[in-house]
């Protein structure tokens, strides 16, 4: 294997890290195959890690990708997004600019959810651009069904100064007002309503393929851009800031951690992913600058 990606701790997290010659930067947590960190050549961090997220190699950690799986949020009986995020993952795969981890069942597994299964997790380097892919297999002998996301926490210098285009038209929901209508803004500004919070699922027209968004940030002199992909399969985007006064209640985030991160999901949530034995299913995300 090669021995590019060096072991590292983040914030006393158990980490795998890959530099390019280029510069760009990449690092994944040992604990739920989740990315923390990626810096682009220019040493600019773009995923948001809180600095009181939990360390302690089972708790949920607060930032930078996790993986919800086999069930997003608390749309079933099992814990909160699943629990991959919480269980260590094996590395299968590293290459100069790629890394595969896999999470099996096992007993461990099984003391939540009974079914047979092999989540991969592949993450890809190159200039400017990262490709975060989650793969699922059923390798059991009956059939299951899952719901998903890649829960990207982005880091952003000030959100106020945000805004995000690409969903106007998409159904949506908002799910802190609990009402459903189409996007109407071609762009939305997280400064209109600064520390109220943004919770919102859209849904994606069938066979739509790949959709592409914009983050846009202003400041005195210039404007920042990310655009963010969501490949095929995703069938949602959820998009999520947790405003003020949920940053005050949550215990892992600082009060004023709402102004850097904003949350772009690709997801399948809605409706359950049935796999047949045998069938395997896969959702992806490709960030570039």
């Amino acid at each position: 294997m090669s021995q590019a990606w060096q072991p590292v701790q983040i914030q006393g997290i158990a980490a795998l890290r890959y530099q390019s010659p280029r510069g760009d930067s990449v690092a994944v947590a040992l604990q739920g195959a989740q990315v923390l960190s990626w810096q682009t050549a220019d040493g600019t961090e773009r995923l948001y890690l809180s600095l009181r997220s939990a360390a302690d190699g089972r708790t949920a950690i607060r930032g930078g990708i996790p993986v919800c799986f086999p069930q997003f949020n608390q749309r079933g009986p099992l814990p909160k997004h699943g629990f991959a995020r919480n269980l260590p993952w094996q590395v299968v795969r590293q290459e100069a600019d790629g890394l595969e981890m896999a999470l099996c069942s096992s007993e461990a597994t099984r003391a939540w959810w009974p079914e047979a299964f092999e989540a991969r997790l592949s993450v890809a380097l190159a200039p400017g651009r990262l490709r975060v892919r989650l793969r699922a297999t059923n390798t059991g002998d009956r059939p299951w069904a899952l719901t998903a996301a890649l829960h990207t926490y982005l880091r952003v210098a000030d959100i106020t100064r945000c805004t995000l285009q690409g969903l106007q038209g998409l159904a949506c929901w908002d799910a802190l007002a609990d009402t459903r209508f189409a996007e109407p803004r071609e762009r939305i500004a997280f400064g209109d309503a600064p520390g109220e919070g943004f919770d919102r699922v859209f849904s994606l027209p069938a066979g739509s393929g790949t959709c592409s968004l914009l983050i846009e940030e202003r400041a005195a002199q210039s404007t920042s851009a990310l655009e963010v992909k969501n490949l095929p399969n995703s069938t949602e985007i959820v998009v999520w800031n947790p405003g003020a006064a949920l940053s005050a209640e949550l215990a892992d985030m600082p009060d004023d951690g709402w102004r850097y991160m904003l949350c772009v999901e690709a997801a399948s949530i809605d409706a359950p992913v049935a796999l047949a034995p045998g069938q395997s299913w896969e959702i992806a995300q490709e960030l570039a600058v």
